[in-house]
């Protein structure tokens, strides 16, 4: 029987030196579990993805001897760690084995991904050796993440004379995208007949978040294992007469729980791994800077997190009143801090440049600066980071001001639709009730003038959020959305305002991603632009 112990592990990307340690204390878990292999995620050793540290020729050497190091002190246990390879004048996406303090075997990736978040034929070279090595008395096959997305490389290594196959891998999650992983598995375990195990990546890096959600199949493709999602964990497999076995089997999360974990994780490593001391939030009373709290609260801890109130003369008594109610339900630092004296400055200083010009978005847009400005200086204090509190839906339509409420230095839910905004704030209140139900069901308003509500500048969320999803994640053309249904001219409406709003997103922060496209690595868009869509 072969014991494989799969290490679902936080790496962070450039921490060679961390890595190493976490992958050896994995190692040491393992052993304690009678595991005589231990497997890790896809570039393990230095997190994934490392971008353009990867054209560092420096970077590949200090690789090699963190390589070199974690031999040397792994023991008796088989090690499969994912690393950066540069051999004879190539670079490569690899996984070496590691046995009795030396390097047995070299597997180098063969499929490069260079779509959605993916860049590695910038990178690396592909590679073109199957790999096949014997571990406690089972031919084992490797493959590397892509390589199992299109029939090929695991077929080989199945003909090579694999009986099982290990994969390393760094997929991001977008929501439910482990359903994907299973299938595609599937596919090829349905085409050879042998077995698999697939380790995944967990944790924050930048916009990307890794969801672990590791999982083993048999022949039959029947899961035999997965791990939580979200969180760092080290499963067993025993393979035995050409079974799997184990008893780590975590259940799935619904999807508001999946994009509600991941959202929590990318702040939590956003900011631990940055270095900053907390977070600095301005309330405003409405859903999006609720949910945002919630985020950050349950990703750093209360003390972590300093709330701000920055009431206009516009700004609703009831804001204030649900503001302060959250506030005491999350025992976060809050303060208020009253912005019309600002506002009669700049009306001073501005009615000789304004005089005989009516007030329209100029005077709104000011008093998101002037929040904006006064957030900014806190993190300039504090060190703490501005966490921005605009939605998907927002994002897409340029409903925002840049240097106002776009200012800050991490988008949380600048790639939730404010849809599901509502969702997750539901489902945060069943895990215990902090957002006042008072602020998910009034309709919502920036109150930057009286009276004022989101619908009076854009059509209603879930059409809005529909067309978004259509145009912007499905690449469908306006006709075939028209087609499908949505009115023609909310279409007309929702996609001249998405591509206008251009410039301000590739201004905007960076934020969590958690569907299939977000504004961010996979929307590459030119600012200037004269292409006339297909109505």
């Amino acid at each position: 029987m072969l014991r494989i112990a799969v290490a679902q592990f936080n790496a962070t990307v450039g921490d060679l030196t961390g890595n190493v340690e976490r992958i050896l204390k994995c190692a040491a878990e393992a052993k304690a579990r009678g595991a005589q292999v231990l497997l890790t995620p896809e570039l393990a050793l230095c997190g994934y993805p490392p971008e353009d540290l990867l054209l560092r020729p420096d970077f590949y050497r200090a690789c090699n001897r963190a390589l070199d190091e974690l031999a040397a002190a792994a023991g008796d246990i088989s090690l499969i760690v994912g690393h950066p390879d540069e051999f004879d004048g190539c670079c490569y996406n690899a996984a070496s084995i590691i046995e009795q303090g030396r390097r047995r075997a070299v597997y180098r990736k063969r499929r490069l991904p260079n779509y959605d978040v993916f860049d590695e034929r910038r990178y690396f070279d592909p590679g073109s050796e199957v790999c096949v090595v014997t571990l406690g008395g089972v031919r084992c096959g490797i493959n590397i993440c892509a390589d199992i997305w299109e029939a090929g490389a695991f077929e080989a290594t199945h003909a090579a004379g694999a009986e099982l196959m290990l994969v390393l891998n760094a997929s991001p999650c977008h929501l439910e995208k482990h359903q994907e992983r299973t299938r595609v598995l599937g596919e090829r375990i349905a085409a050879t007949g042998i077995p698999a195990i697939y380790c995944n990546l967990v944790g924050g890096q930048d916009e990307l978040v890794f969801d672990g959600a590791s999982f083993a199949l048999d022949a039959h493709r029947r899961l035999c294992m997965r791990l939580p999602q979200f969180v760092e964990a080290l499963g067993v497999v025993d393979f035995h007469d050409g079974r799997l076995a184990s008893t780590d089997l975590a259940s799935e999360l619904s999807l508001e729980a999946e994009a509600y974990a991941a959202l929590v994780l990318g702040v939590r490593d956003y900011i631990g791994k940055s270095g900053f001391p907390g977070a600095i939030i301005g309330l405003s009373g409405g859903i999006d800077s609720a949910l945002t709290l919630c985020v950050a609260v349950d990703a750093l801890g209360a003390d972590k997190v300093r709330a701000v109130m920055m009431p206009s003369p516009y700004t609703a008594q009831m804001s204030l009143d649900d503001s302060r109610e959250m506030i005491r339900l999350l025992g976060v630092r809050y303060d208020e801090i009253a912005i019309e004296p600002a506002m009669q400055t700049y009306a001073r200083m501005l009615d000789p440049l304004f005089a005989g010009l009516p007030a329209d978005t100029t005077e709104e847009n000011i008093q998101a600066r002037i929040r904006g400005n006064i957030l900014m200086a806190l993190s300039n204090k504090t060190g703490s980071l501005v966490l921005t509190t605009g939605n998907k839906s927002e994002m897409a339509v340029g409903y925002c001001t840049l240097y106002g409420d776009m200012a800050g230095g991490f988008a949380v839910i600048k790639d939730v639709y404010k849809t599901l905004v509502y969702r997750l704030s539901r489902y945060r209140n069943t895990i215990s009730p902090v957002i006042p139900e008072n602020i998910i069901v009034r309709p919502p308003s920036a109150e930057l003038k009286p009276g004022q509500v989101d619908q009076d500048s854009l059509p209603e969320y879930d059409v809005l959020d529909a067309i978004v999803r259509a145009y912007m994640e499905e690449d469908r053309s306006p006709r075939e959305i028209i087609a499908a249904g949505l009115p023609e001219a909310a279409v007309r409406r929702v996609v001249r305002l998405l591509r206008i709003a251009e410039y301000k997103r590739r201004q905007a922060p960076v934020g969590i991603r958690i569907t299939p496209r977000g504004f961010g690595k996979d929307w590459r868009y030119p600012i200037t632009n004269r292409y006339s869509d297909e109505f």
